[in-house]
């Protein structure tokens, strides 16, 4: 179950990244936009590491590459363009999760 959540958010970051900015609800100030960021790849890779425990280098990068993939695509759109800043919120966001997944698996293990 949490390996289908995780794939579906993959795909559902992915459309949100790359529609029309008019079809995005509204936002206050830039620095929400990377806060958007970094919590949508916080989610991406704690259901990630979840579902692939095993495979963490993987699952960083993996994600990091798909967050610098986005930014390219956005640029090929012609109505998104791609940013550094965005990227650095990326792995902001992947820091973020890897770290409470860490977390969370070290609780469990001093709990046993």
């Amino acid at each position: 179950m949490i390996r289908a959540l995780f794939w579906l958010s993959l795909v559902g970051i992915t459309i949100a990244s790359l529609v029309p900015v008019a079809m995005l609800p509204p936002q206050s100030f830039d620095v929400w936009d990377k806060a958007q960021h970094a919590c949508a790849f916080a989610w991406l890779a704690l259901l990630g590491l979840l579902s692939y425990p095993a495979h963490l280098p993987r699952v960083a990068v993996g994600l990091l590459l798909f967050g610098g993939g986005i930014e390219l695509a956005q640029t090929a759109t012609g109505w998104r363009f791609g940013e550094w800043a965005d990227l650095a919120a990326d792995f902001l966001g992947i820091t973020m999760g890897t770290t409470v997944w860490l977390l969370v698996r070290r609780h469990r293990a001093t709990r046993t």
